[in-house]
């Protein structure tokens, strides 16, 4: 059976509609997969939004550079935050889908529809920066501030280099912190 495997992907994209729909859903999907990242509680009622495992998760799988199923997992936690975080969650899961862009273009420069990523990364930093910039400096245990410089840094390149140069690579993806 496909789910037998402890390293299989719980993600939407990863198995077709009919192998997902009978089994869970999104939510209960992200829940098993946060667990499988290592913790040993996924406590949804966490108030803590720094120790909450779907932020943290967040991280992981950021500096994993598995910036999709970094989406993914804050995705739930943002669909359910309070208005006071929701532009914050918002602004990180923009963030990662720019990376995504990035990550695409870097790793088929030639493909049809992966080449034309780098102006959706551009206006994805920008609104990222945007939605983030009001929770600095620092905000549930992450530099605001520095993600904020470190974003429109990204942008600033793509748009300098006329939407032609990637600055993203795997040497040199960012890595994100919590203090």
């Amino acid at each position: 059976m496909f789910f037998e495997k402890a390293d299989t992907c719980w993600f939407a994209h990863y198995l077709s509609r009919e192998q997902i729909k009978p089994f869970m859903n999104k939510g209960e999907r992200i829940s098993r997969f946060v667990g499988e990242l290592g913790a040993d509680d996924v406590d949804l009622t966490q108030a803590d939004i720094a120790k909450h495992p779907f932020y943290r998760a967040f991280f992981r799988c950021w500096n994993e550079q598995r910036y999709y199923e970094a989406h993914d997992v804050l995705e739930q936690l943002w669909l359910k935050a309070d208005s006071g975080d929701a532009a914050f969650f918002k602004g990180l899961i923009q963030a990662a889908g720019a990376f995504v862009h990035l990550q695409k273009r870097f790793e088929h420069p030639a493909h049809a529809k992966h080449s034309r990523r780098l102006p959706p990364a551009a206006r994805l930093f920008r609104l990222a920066e945007k939605n983030l910039s009001s929770f600095g400096p620092r905000h549930h245990g992450l530099d605001v501030a520095a993600l904020c410089q470190l974003l429109r840094g990204y942008a600033d390149q793509i748009i300098a280099s006329d939407y032609k140069t990637n600055p993203w690579s795997p040497e040199t993806a960012p890595k994100l912190r919590l203090l």
